[in-house]
């Protein structure tokens, strides 16, 4: 549905008796802040520093690919980047242990010491489509938000009760820590308990799609970046008739989505303003849509 997988050079003016010993060559943006963040990328002489980022495992690809296009710009820059899930990324920069926390949702819905809420600052980078899937074994198509709801939390159990063969459902479930289940459990549960005693529970978008492949009848959920490029053998399941397409939810039509986050401790600065400015900006927005994400643009 969505497929797969630097150099703009800034004169300094000179100017005599004004900036000289200024030393800000280093950390210096050109009008990248108010109504133009978000839109074009941090002008920078130049960056330099070291920059972690860890947390939700659907953000992370394009992270990833972010912090290499960004160190080819800018050699100067390294830049980490893990998993963990979005409730460890929004954790770790809160303690001050990475610069940017990676997140499905708002850093308040992970936060676990509530005084340091006001510390954070949620920086909106892409928007991200999840999505319903099964084993290639399993005959059915679409499902409708009751049925989901109830198969999840375990009053369905059988296929053949939605459509289906006469086989098992399979559930396969995202731990608490995961912001991937929080969007699942806003948008598709809207206050129905997910059974968690009901199948088993991987940690992350790539284990799903393990399990999911060597589990018949199995069921469950990733970000949309996960289906791209060689992994076509998740089949897909549309929620009431509806497929996980950009149309549809700029439409408000598909509910499964949510906004992917770089939080930072404070308003970013420097070689990490300068790095989260290049994920939402135009240069990069051409990625953002390949790689299976929406860029902000098309959002807000």
């Amino acid at each position: 549905m969505w497929k797969k997988p630097m150099k703009f050079g800034i004169a300094a003016l000179l100017i005599t008796g004004m900036l000289a010993g200024c030393g800000k060559s280093n950390n210096t943006t050109d009008n990248a802040t108010g109504q133009n963040a978000g839109k074009t990328e941090t002008k920078q002489e130049s960056y330099s520093g070291t920059i972690t980022l860890a947390g939700s495992t659907a953000l992370q690809p394009l992270a990833e690919e972010a912090a290499n296009e960004f160190m080819q710009k800018y050699p100067n820059v390294s830049i980490t980047v893990q998993g963990g899930g979005s409730g460890t990324g929004v954790n770790q920069v809160a303690a001050g242990a990475v610069q940017i926390g990676n997140s499905d949702v708002p850093s308040a819905e992970k936060l676990e010491d509530k005084s340091k809420a006001g510390e954070l600052v949620d920086n909106k980078v892409a928007g991200i489509a999840f999505a319903l899937v099964v084993n290639k074994d399993v005959a059915v198509d679409s499902l409708t938000l009751k049925q989901i709801q109830d198969i999840f939390a375990g009053k369905i159990t059988n296929w053949k009760d939605v459509g289906g063969k006469d086989e098992k459902i399979n559930v396969i479930n995202r731990p608490a820590s995961s912001g991937t289940r929080a969007t699942f459990e806003k948008t598709v549960m809207k206050g129905v308990k997910i059974n968690d005693s009901v199948g088993t529970v991987q940690d992350s978008n790539g284990a799903v799609e393990q399990a999911i492949n060597s589990t018949p009848g199995s069921i469950s959920y990733v970000a949309m970046s996960y289906l791209i490029g060689e992994k076509k053998n998740l089949k897909t399941l549309k929620i009431d008739g509806l497929e996980p397409t950009i149309e549809n939810i700029k439409a408000g039509k598909y509910p499964f989505w949510s906004y992917e986050y770089m939080i930072t401790k404070g308003e970013p600065k420097d070689a990490v303003r300068g790095f989260i400015d290049y994920v939402k900006g135009n240069e990069f927005a051409s990625k953002v849509k390949e790689m299976g994400y929406i860029p902000i643009s098309e959002l807000e």
